[in-house]
């Protein structure tokens, strides 16, 4: 009998997610994603990191020129 694949929570997604950005993960932790994820939820965690990365590129542009 197999064990029910447990879902990652809202803040595992995002880690997930951002690790995704810089890029760097490890064979065992991405293979557990893969298992625990949900596809929707990596989608709406990827969309709000982008604009979260977004906005803060933005803001720290406006404080370098000072505008």
């Amino acid at each position: 009998m197999t064990e029910p694949v447990r879902q990652a929570g809202f803040w595992a997604t995002m880690r997930a997610v951002l690790w995704s950005f810089i890029g760097v993960r490890k064979r065992r932790a991405y293979q557990e994603d893969a298992e625990s994820l949900n596809p929707k939820a990596v989608i709406v965690a990827g969309v709000l990191g982008g604009v979260i990365f977004v906005l803060s590129i933005l803001a720290f542009v406006r404080f370098v020129v000072g505008a």
